[in-house]
């Protein structure tokens, strides 16, 4: 019998995939911006031996559905079983309407190919009011069935068409110090004035390192694109981000910014991506004789251009606050 006040939910879904697989993308947290659409970046946190701490950032908390705002961040502790395709949380410090919620994923093979994936969910509301109850339990109700259905759609897609998820990433060495080179990405607000590729810049910052960045960019064909991406910030080392408003040839872009100061004092900078093309549209953007290696080759190259012109800016713009006066040292040899 359940204590007062606690109750219990339990939704499931199949999936055409095997049960590892499964079970691997929803263990292993990189996966998760590509799994589930509310999910912007997971980061691991220091933890005791035999479980995982994990800090969050999505756009749809715990128990609330998605709203498309801006994105929110929360703790969540795991233990992982990998021998049992099972994996325990529990939401660390809900706050109202929340007292507690926790759970676990169970992954079942049906087959070689294919596999139930189970969600069991416990939660008590902080006040024990049933109609409290009532309103969380509709929450995690259609949290789950949003949940499951991401995890269906994009698992399946990723194992049965793994050639349209690729990830690429594009570097540059820079004599300047990383603090200025991430500050150049970080002010994103600022990089109308700065690249000439960015037509307008909108960038918020409601809440300290959780960013929403809207731009306009101009293709090399004249064309301007409208982006919009919310962007975590870890200074001075990391920026990520997920593209939520997407060009008709991705289903899928996350990213990220890095800065790595190397031991001769310089930074090596680099931009990841990881992109899913949709399929669907790729005749109807590239010609009706274009395949997806095309697509993956327009997409690649359309997203390093931008990458690659952004960072040797960084450069140039890093290397001038670091620049000695004239005669004051010999110019390192490259």
């Amino acid at each position: 019998m359940n204590p007062a006040g606690v109750r219990q939910s339990a939704h499931e879904t199949t999936v055409a995939a095997p049960a590892a697989t499964v079970h691997r993308l929803i263990s292993e947290v990189e996966n998760w911006p590509r799994t589930f659409p509310a999910t912007v970046h997971v980061a691991h946190e220091e933890a005791p031996e035999g479980e995982q701490r994990l800090r969050v950032w999505d756009t749809a908390g715990p128990a609330e559905g998605g709203d498309g705002g801006a994105p929110r961040s929360w703790g969540l502790r795991r233990i992982v079983q990998d021998a049992e395709l099972r994996v325990n949380f529990e939401l660390l410090a809900a706050g109202p309407p929340l007292a507690s919620l926790g759970g676990a994923w169970l992954v079942e093979p049906l087959d070689e190919n294919s596999s139930r994936v189970r969600l069991l969910q416990e939660f008590r509301a902080a006040d024990d009011d049933p109609a409290t109850l009532d309103r969380i339990a509709d929450g995690v109700a259609r949290d789950a069935v949003a949940q499951l259905a991401a995890l269906k759609e994009n698992v399946e897609l990723a194992h049965a068409t793994a050639d349209v998820t690729f990830s690429f990433e594009d570097s540059v060495h820079i004599d300047g110090l990383a603090k200025d080179v991430y500050a150049f990405i970080d002010e994103a607000g600022l990089w109308s004035e700065r690249l000439p590729h960015v037509a307008t810049v909108r960038l918020t910052e409601d809440t300290p390192g959780v960013q929403t960045l809207e731009m306009d960019t101009r293709a090399k064909d004249g064309s301007v694109h409208t982006t919009k991406s919310y962007r975590v910030t870890f200074p001075h080392h990391k920026i990520a981000y997920k593209q939520v408003t997407l060009p008709a040839l991705m289903t899928l872009h996350t990213g990220r910014w890095t800065f790595e100061e190397t031991p001769d004092g310089s930074t090596l900078a680099t931009s990841q991506h990881t992109v899913t093309l949709n399929t669907a549209n790729i005749t109807r953007i590239l010609g009706p004789h274009a395949t997806t290696e095309d697509a993956r080759a327009y997409v690649h190259t359309a997203l390093s251009t931008n990458s690659r012109a952004t960072l040797h800016h960084a450069k140039t713009h890093a290397e001038s606050l670091t620049a000695p006066h004239p005669h004051t040292r010999p110019e390192r040899n490259r």
